[in-house]
């Protein structure tokens, strides 16, 4: 499942690369419906999960404004009209999957994305996007009441531990 997966995201980035880049052309003759079936289609021996697919490029495309809205100041020395197109896009969907698929664990999320921009964006892509998608992981638990440190049980367990530990002094 998961590297079926891994080709429905792919195929999901295939599909919302081609909708922004004729969306800034002013396509007017850009059918995402269609674009998504050809895409599916090309792929259709190998991938089972066309739900997922279907459900992660309507969620982008239909939240894309506050996808990008939560985004511009997660790195605002990099606009993100001024991001490669490609990492924009992996930006994007990464962020939706954060916020809008429960059943996919973040870090699972986050390392998708970067697996994604290796194989598909620029040098330094990977590392970029880690850090964004990182940043917002971080926003959402804040927002969220979830906390990014370690547990408060875990702290006490490692100063109890370090009370139960001999000193030099004890053990000569």
């Amino acid at each position: 499942m998961a590297s079926n997966r891994h080709l429905g995201r792919i195929v999901a980035l295939q599909t919302l690369y081609e909708r922004d880049f004729r969306l800034e052309s002013q396509d007017e003759s850009f059918d995402l419906g269609l674009v998504l079936k050809r895409n599916v289609a090309r792929y259709e021996s190998t991938v089972d999960d066309v739900f997922f697919i279907e459900q992660l490029v309507s969620g982008v495309s239909k939240y894309e404004k506050e996808l990008d809205d939560e985004l511009r100041p997660l790195a605002p020395e990099w606009p993100l009209e001024q991001i490669a197109r490609m990492d924009r896009v992996v930006l994007r969907m990464g962020l939706y999957e954060l916020k809008h698929e429960a059943d996919v664990p973040p870090k699972v999320v986050i390392n998708e994305a970067v697996e994604l921009a290796k194989a598909f964006g620029g040098d330094n892509s990977s590392k970029f996007i880690n850090g964004v998608l990182g940043t917002a992981l971080k926003h959402i638990d804040e927002l969220s009441g979830k906390s990014t440190e370690p547990k408060e049980a875990s702290k006490v367990a490692k100063t109890n531990k370090k009370k139960a530990e001999p000193k030099e002094e004890e053990t000569a």
